[in-house]
């Protein structure tokens, strides 16, 4: 076997790890034990990269020491590096790069960085055509990025780099090595087990490592019984998985072992003072050999000792010293497995350590596999033997190891130097070639395994079962293996219905209850033979009627008019024949009525059925196994006949009430029901009215339109379908009574008479109205007395005739061709006596402050008042009598108009009306103002010319159109050609200032008042033209003192006593003027109202608004507005008073008297108390 040779670490060191190793982080720099701490200096002379001393350069499988794993992550804990420099490897004359990254988020400024080779190598001062060190700054990410190139490396660069990075009181560095390795024209690859060298037997220097000759890539002489392997590099490229078999194949006994102490070897013996020569990092001696162990002092006095796995040895037979001048030799005799150690050497303080690795002889195969022919079923045993008893033997079959677990089919037997490989049953996949390896050699074998002839002991014999029968099918082979089932040349699997058994060399078939489908040629063809067992299997079945589907008694329903096709599923092996007849008479296959024959099912057809048809049909079926038969009947149905002409027997205002008969033939099937159909008379298209049946022979249409003549009409419905419709009715009117008047109340009483008023009703019709009808009752009697023979179509009557004190009842009914309507009654009984009530005028609110109008324009007042009996209007304009030549007064007993047809500034004033019962009165005063356009402004006057500007002045016009002046327009015009253009608009003062003049121009200016109603029909002109020369002189501007606008609080527009209607959103108005801008409060009752969500409160452009959500009846009171500010505070309210629901809404909305309404509620209210 070739001897192991020696291996550089430089070819480790990039072996991937074993599973069971922690792989150090890159950068680490803590040392081994044993290991120097010095770091790499400058490249060695001879051009190779000085080997790595970090834990990180040796792969090992054995687990770190844990002090050593600490100190390693200890080391990268890093403050500053988000990217470290990574050790790298280049070619000699190549380029390489190395990047370190450092993150700026917490710096203010750029951190100080150095690149070091070896400890103490400062490379700024060597940067230049080979190095060169660049730095950049990445603002989007805050990321410092500081690079290393070296460019045409060269052997001396490899080594130990170190890059250090500080800020303030922070530090962080980092490690790396660089490793330049020669061009692919380099000297061959060396390979580490023909380092291992051994001298030949007896020579001192057995076992001897010869690292230099590795180092400076002597050649090596190959062995001739093996070629070049080498096994670092298999173990390199290699899957973990497959360490132990390189491992066995390659004779490495302690793969874990090994590994693990070359982890600590050296490739270069540090300088020593002590020892001029020391030991080779690695031993290897065959088991039983000699070793030599040998180092040369310096000084030959100092005192030496040598020490196993940290034990001192003593000389004795085993161990024997030699010393040869400076030379201390160690010899170990007859090496054992137990000498697989770790020895070192000490000279005073100074240590030189080794490695021994002992090596098993190789296991040799003495016998080997023989080829190997059997049969199925069979056992078989492949046995070797070899040189050493229970030694580590591996089976292989195809090239794939075999495993001597529980479960597998392979058993693996050990005694003393044979192994025997056992099948205990061979099947056909066993053929293979077999392999057996051990450390010094191997051997293979064929293993055929053929079938046995098989031989069919008991044949499938061919059945007849009847149907529901079992299917049991037997046969009986000389072999016991498995088969397959085949049924008209189909697999088949076993399952619920169709069991299979095998048991031995018997197959068994089974099928608890034969179907028809089960008929056919099965077969048995046994696993792994071309051979198969046939046989037939016929199944038999008396004929026999499926009838499941037709209803009771056998009876099938079809509808006149409709095909029937009646199919009637048979049964029945061999197929039965079939025969229909009706009576004594068979059917054919031809005709309107015939039948039709299938395999697996027969058919009555009748083309266009007839009542007639109705009756029984006989089926018969007959083969060889017998004979069924059964009586069908068939019943011909058809629409029922159309009712007849449905009777209107009562009309109301939109639905009417219908009656009619059942039709006289239902169709032979109940009628279900009906559905009832109408039309307008003029139209001739129905309606479906019902789209569920109608169960009665009444219906009552709906929704028709009140006036418009209709017909209606009826179909009758079966379990067929739809009969024809019936006549149509007499055609009928909807038409309905009106709804009772409205609004019933005493319009005035007498010691004779009273007198009631109403309003139409709500709903009219298409009947329309053709008058009232008026009846009262005296109070106590139940006699209802018509006040009006004739019908009135007004909504006023007085009833005459009455005694004095009486008390009656009224009621009023409206009548239309459909006839009276509800009666509306008072709710209360009327005292026949003349009742005095005070005055009251109800002066509508646009009235309660100025009544505005412009000259020309109408005026037309209605105001309603109250007051009984007799009440007297009077009028006074200013004091004074009004001319009713110039102003037209008329009253009634309601209200009194005040009508000019075209106004005049003359007619402005205030109006005092009075209204008078007996002694009683009430007085309202109404302020009209008619305003016209003003008269020009009296003088404009030029006060000053200087520059480009000219000073103006004038003085208010004598007439303001009695209304207050509320602006000024300017016009200026060039003197030559007198266009006038307006210069300001809407000025208020009576003195301004124009500017951006012509020069060297003459102006004239005019000026217009401006009212409510427009400005002046004329203007104002200067007498004089202002000149504006060129040489101006400097004009003095006039010093003016700054006006005080402070004003306190003022409501120019004040709150207005307002009605609301219950539910209907209400506002309260006015404007408020005041400098500083008032404070705006608003008060209910003298509260302050306060984050209220019923209540909106506005302000804008000194209009205060209150806005107040859907009110009650309990929303009413007095509301107060208050404006406050530094100089003072005002306040105004009013009344709101809330009407109570829809009711009062819609009388308002009909124009009907306040006065009139408010006696109406308090009836109504009077009645609610009543009834409670």
């Amino acid at each position: 076997m070739p001897e192991p040779t020696k291996k550089d670490e430089t070819e480790t060191e990039n072996a991937p790890p074993p599973p069971e190793q922690k792989t150090p982080q890159e950068g680490g720099t803590e040392k081994g034990k044993d290991e120097d701490d010095t770091s790499a200096g400058t490249p060695p002379a001879d051009g190779m990269s000085k080997p790595a001393e970090r834990k990180d350069s040796v792969w090992s499988i054995g687990d770190g020491a844990p002090e050593e794993t600490e100190k390693r992550d200890d080391s990268q804990r890093s403050t500053l590096f988000v990217e470290k420099p990574q050790s790298g490897s280049v070619s000699v004359g190549g380029n390489i790069t190395f990047i370190a990254k450092v993150e700026a988020k917490d710096l203010l400024r750029k951190p100080n960085v150095k690149w070091f080779k070896g400890k103490w190598m400062d490379l700024a001062s060597k940067a230049g055509k080979h190095l060169q060190l660049k730095e950049s700054f990445e603002r989007h990410t805050k990321i410092h990025t500081f690079e290393m190139h070296i460019i045409q490396a060269k052997e001396n660069y490899a080594g130990n780099y170190r890059c250090e990075v500080s800020y303030k009181d922070k530090f962080d560095s980092c490690s790396f090595d660089l490793e330049v390795t020669e061009s692919s024209q380099a000297a061959p690859s060396i390979d580490i087990r023909s380092a291992f060298k051994r001298s030949g037997d007896g020579q001192d220097d057995a076992g001897e490592l010869d690292f230099s000759g590795l180092l400076k890539r002597r050649e090596v002489k190959q062995q001739e019984e093996e070629p070049e392997v080498d096994v670092w590099e298999l173990l390199k490229n290699a899957n973990p998985s497959e360490y132990e078999k390189i491992a066995f194949q390659y004779g490495i006994t302690d793969l874990r072992g090994m590994l693990k102490r070359l982890k600590r070897m050296r490739r270069e013996v540090k300088k020593s003072a002590a020892f001029a020569k020391g030991l080779d990092p690695a031993y290897q001696v065959d088991k039983g050999g000699k070793v030599r162990f040998m180092v040369e002092l310096a000084d030959p006095t100092v005192e030496l000792k040598w020490y196993k796995n940290g034990q001192e040895i003593r000389p004795s037979a085993k161990y024997i010293f030699e010393h040869k001048g400076n030379q201390r030799i160690l010899f170990i005799n007859n090496c054992t497995m137990t000498d697989d150690a770790r020895y070192y050497v000490t000279a005073g303080d100074e240590k030189c350590s080794t490695e021994l690795f002992v090596r098993d002889p190789p296991i040799l195969v003495t016998k080997g596999l023989e080829d190997t022919n059997t049969y199925v079923g069979e056992r078989v045993e492949l046995s070797c033997e070899v040189s050493e008893d229970d030694a580590n033997v591996k089976w292989f079959k195809n090239g794939v190891e075999l495993t001597n677990e529980p479960k597998s089919r392979y058993r693996i037997k050990v005694e003393g130097k044979k192994h025997t490989l056992i099948i205990e049953e061979a099947a056909k996949n066993d053929s293979a070639t077999y392999s057996v390896m051990t450390t010094g050699g191997q051997s293979e074998a064929k293993l055929s395994v053929d079938l046995r002839p098989l031989k069919i002991s008991l044949a499938l014999e061919d059945q007849t079962v009847r149907l529901g029968q079992e299917i049991h099918l037997k046969c009986e082979i000389s072999e016991n293996v498995e088969g397959k089932w085949y049924k008209n040349g189909q697999l088949v699997e076993a399952s619920d219905r169709v069991k299979l058994y095998h048991k031995g060399r018997i197959h068994r078939f089974i099928i608890a209850s034969a179907a028809v489908d089960d008929e056919g040629e099965y077969m048995f063809v046994p696993d792994a033979y071309n051979i198969n067992i046939p046989c037939k299997v016929h199944v038999v079945d008396p004929p026999k009627l499926h009838l499941d589907g037709l209803g009771e008694d056998n009876t099938v329903t079809v509808v006149a008019g409709s095909k029937l096709r009646l199919e009637i599923p048979i049964t029945g092996e061999p197929t039965p024949k079939v025969m229909w007849s009706r009576g004594d008479k068979w059917l054919t296959d031809s005709g309107r009525i015939r039948a039709e024959t299938y395999p697996d099912s027969s058919c009555l057809v009748i083309d266009t059925a007839e009542r007639e048809d109705s009756g029984p049909f006989r089926i018969t079926l007959k083969n060889e196994a017998g004979e069924d038969t059964a009586l069908i009947n068939i019943k011909v149905v058809d629409v029922p006949d159309p009712p007849q002409a449905p009777n209107v027997t009562e009309v109301g205002e939109d639905w009417c009430v219908m009656t009619w008969e059942p039709p006289a033939n239902d169709g032979g099937s109940p009628i279900l029901g009906y559905f009832i159909e109408r039309k307008k008379k003029q139209s001739s298209r129905w309606m479906r009215l019902n789209f569920e049946l109608c169960k009665e022979t009444t219906f009552e249409p709906k929704k028709m339109i009140e006036g418009v003549a209709y017909e209606v009409r009826v179909f009758a419905v079966n379990a067929i379908g739809i009969s024809k419709p019936s006549m149509p009715s007499k055609s009928f009117v909807p038409l309905a009574v009106t709804s009772p008047p409205t609004l019933l109340a005493v319009d005035g009483v007498t010691d004779t008479s009273v007198t009631m008023k109403w309003r139409p009703p709500d709903h009219i019709g298409a009947a329309g109205l053709d008058g009232y009808v008026v009846e009262y009752c005296f109070e106590g009697t139940d006699e209802w007395i018509v006040a009006n023979p004739e019908l009135t179509d007004k909504t006023k009557f007085t009833i005459n005739g009455l005694p004095t004190g009486s008390k009656i009842l009224v009621r009023v009914k409206a009548v239309n061709a459909a006839g009276e309507s509800e009666p509306r009654y008072h709710p209360q009984p009327i005292l026949v006596k003349e009742v005095v009530e005070p005055p009251k005028i109800r002066l509508p609110r646009h009235l309660k402050q100025t009544y505005t109008r412009r000259v020309g324009e109408t005026v037309n007042l209605v105001i309603p008042f109250q007051g009984r009996p007799r009440a007297k209007v009077s009028w006074q304009k200013n004091g004074s009598p009004i001319d009713k030549n110039q102003i037209n007064i008329r009253n009634t007993e309601n209200d009194t108009i005040i009508f000019i047809r075209k106004a005049e500034r003359s007619h402005s004033g205030e109006y005092d009306m009075k209204v008078e019962v007996e002694n009683l009165e009430d007085k309202a005063t109404i302020d009209i103002q008619i305003v016209d356009r003003p008269g020009p402004p009296e003088i404009v006057t030029i006060e000053d010319v200087w520059g480009e500007n000219v000073n103006l002045s004038w003085k208010p016009p004598k007439d303001d159109g009695n209304a207050a002046i509320t602006g000024y327009t300017i016009q200026k015009a060039d003197k030559k050609s007198m266009e006038w253009f307006t210069v300001i608009e809407h000025y208020h003062r009576t003195s301004a200032t124009i500017n951006e003049l012509v020069i060297g121009n003459e102006y004239y200016f005019r000026i217009f008042a401006e009212n409510m109603c427009g400005l002046s029909e004329d203007a104002t002109m200067t007498k004089e033209s202002a000149l504006i020369a060129k040489d101006g002189k400097v004009y003095k501007y006039p010093v003016y003192d700054d006006f005080d606008f402070s004003e306190r609080p003022l409501f120019t527009q004040p709150l207005i006593n307002t009605y609301a209607v219950a539910g209907y959103n209400a506002t309260l108005n006015c404007s408020v003027r005041g400098n500083p801008k008032p404070k705006i409060t608003w008060l209910k009752n003298k509260v302050i109202i306060m984050n209220d969500p019923r209540y909106r409160m506005f302000s804008n452009q000194g209009v205060c608004t209150l806005e107040i959500r859907k009110p009650s009846p309990y929303d009413g009171g007095t509301y107060t507005c208050r404006a406050v500010n530094e100089l003072g505070e005002a306040e105004v309210d009013c009344k709101l008073e809330v009407k109570g629901g829809l009711s009062f809404f819609r009388l308002l909305m009909d124009g009907v008297p306040p006065h009139i309404i408010d006696s109406y509620m308090r009836e109504v209210q009077a009645d609610k108390t009543e009834g409670k």
